[in-house]
């Protein structure tokens, strides 16, 4: 019995160590880590697995290229979606829905909970004062003079090197408030199993703050699979009930469960695929599922913050707990990047929404009578552009051909496919107004090696010119299609993590192939290996850009 104790001793301070080893590290480095490991597991998943038909197999470079642009949420495809077999297909669910950023959210919340309390306590000698907590609740005695420091881990996925917990007293009654720097704490009565001394030497304001981030793990993921659920029951629901739509499936042999679970998390996740080569041109005249699906790339991206808050504020006033209040009046110092404080999220949402007007008024206007949109209702084609032009930012699911829109729309693409997801409009008044209510005084330290570092748009300039080297006797060769606007939109999308691309046309070649054949891929999927390479490092820049929003300042254009 005794050697099982101290087995399982040893598991939980290796456990211990190891999440410490691992929050030390960069949060960049986690995060490429992850996302490689990912794109390697698929790479594997698929080429265990065989495609739908045994004529065609795709090669390494297009099932790692696949993997990847799953992964990254990117969409970017070199093989036509029909070729994969339904096990391909739940292998690209699961790295779609490992790769979204909600999902990453949650992992950056467990890793919090995990990482947030102190080291293993040691035996405490003489106290005479202590401090009972049980599930939640304290007991508060007069504590022992004899006291451990208050010593606290605690960190996002996001922000990674904060340890620190900051303690400032919030509002709570006199006698609990407290500080790690007092002489006053909070100690636990010392038990002869040290697994049940877990909050030993926790402040009032560290607990509340622990708490809090278990509480706010839970709502997210509770978020998580409401969503998911109810718009698999929505989107299966409406294809059972309409012939059009079920019928185009069986068509294709693609069943309904299958269809319904993979749009539902591509589109949740913003990856932008969809089982159908079409992708979803085939169901343009499909306004339900549409507008279904609408909401979808708004719950997953953009407007995650602002319902995530009204979740939490609706769960405040039912459930009138503390920590929906404390989670509120600390969006920033609770470290997660996707809870805005109130007035924050109410710009972020105005801002998409005028985003989506800028897009909207002149695609209706400039493509209104486009060949893809013909034979549809007025209706249908309100419904059709609207989905087109939320999808820019940064789903990528089309309803039309983008090689027919016209230069104009696409550079209004290309704009909102750069653009980060939580890019806002934010007047520096109520800027200082929130950073005062959220007590954001961190000063950002920066070394030399990071000063080198240049902007985003920079690093896409080098990869477009790194294509166009790679490309650069097909540019001379296929203008039509190996231009530089071509080359620019497939870029950026990827960068954007968006999936938007002019495809490839047989009928635009100056010389024409009779080999030649019309594919439902990507523009990429006509590039060399290098220029694929390329574009595979883009998709990974692009899903870690958040690690380089601020890089490029210490250039000075003057």
């Amino acid at each position: 019995m005794r050697n099982l104790v101290f087995l399982a001793r040893k598991l939980q301070r290796l456990y211990t160590h190891s999440f410490i080893f691992l929050i030390r590290l960069n949060p960049f480095w986690i995060h490429l880590t992850y996302f490689i490991a990912i794109s390697l597991f698929g790479y594997l998943a698929l080429k265990k697995t065989k495609p739908r038909s045994n004529s065609f197999t795709p090669n390494d470079l297009d099932t790692i290229f696949t993997s990847v642009s799953a992964a990254t949420v990117s969409s970017m495809s070199t093989v036509e979606m029909e070729a994969f077999s339904i096990p391909q297909l739940i292998t690209i669910t699961v790295m779609m829905l490992l790769g979204g950023e909600v999902f990453t959210s949650i992992l950056g919340l467990l890793l919090a909970r995990a990482t947030f309390l102190p080291k293993q306590p040691r035996p405490l000698e003489n106290s005479s004062g202590n401090d009972k907590i049980e599930l939640g609740l304290v007991t508060r005695t007069e504590p022992n003079k004899k006291q451990l420091p208050c010593l606290v881990m605690g960190s996002t996925l996001d922000v990674v090197e904060q340890y620190s917990i900051s303690t400032e007293s919030h509002k709570m009654p006199r006698e609990s408030q407290n500080s790690c720097a007092s002489d006053k704490h909070l100690t636990v009565s010392h038990e002869k199993n040290l697994e049940t001394n877990t909050y030993e030497s926790l402040s009032w304001d560290v607990l509340l703050k622990y708490n809090s981030i278990r509480c706010l793990s839970y709502v997210v993921l509770g978020y998580f699979l409401v969503v998911h659920v109810s718009g698999f029951v929505l989107v299966s629901t409406y294809v059972n009930l309409v012939p059009s739509a079920e019928e185009v499936l069986k068509t294709r042999g693609i069943p309904v469960l299958i269809f319904s679970v993979f749009t539902i998390v591509s589109t949740f996740s913003n990856c932008g695929f969809i089982p159908t080569n079409e992708n979803m041109i085939i169901f343009k005249k499909n306004a339900g599922l549409l507008l279904l699906l609408i909401p979808q790339s708004f719950l997953g991206n953009t407007l995650y913050p602002v319902f995530l808050r009204i979740l939490i504020c609706a769960l405040g006033k039912i459930s009138k707990r503390g920590e929906f209040r404390y989670i509120l009046r600390n969006s920033r110092e609770l470290g997660f990047g996707h809870l805005l404080s109130g007035i924050h999220s109410c710009f972020l949402a105005a801002t998409v929404i005028g985003f989506v007007l800028i897009q909207l008024i002149p695609f209706c206007s400039m493509e209104w009578n486009l060949e893809d949109l013909n034979g549809l209702t007025w209706y249908e084609k309100s419904v059709a552009s609207l989905f087109q032009v939320v999808n820019s930012r940064h789903t990528g699911e089309s309803v039309v051909d983008l090689s027919a829109i016209s230069p104009a729309i696409l550079v209004v693409f290309v704009v909102m496919m750069y653009l980060p997801p939580y890019t806002s409009f934010f007047p520096r008044k109520y800027r200082k107004m929130d950073s005062e209510n959220n007590k954001d005084d961190d000063q950002i330290r920066s070394t030399f090696v990071e000063s080198l570092i240049f902007s985003q748009l920079s690093y896409l300039v080098i990869f477009i010119v790194l294509v166009c080297i790679t490309e650069r006797e097909k540019m001379k060769d296929d203008p039509l299609n190996f231009n530089v606007l071509n080359i620019t939109l497939e870029v950026i999308s990827a960068y954007g993590n968006v999936g938007f691309s002019t495809g490839y046309g047989c009928k635009r070649q100056l010389k024409p192939q009779s080999y030649c054949v019309d594919r439902w891929y990507g523009f990429v999927g006509r590039w060399s290996d290098k220029g694929k390479w390329v574009l595979i490092l883009v998709m990974f820049f692009g899903r870690l850009k958040k690690f380089n929003m601020n890089g490029g300042k210490a250039w000075i254009l003057s």
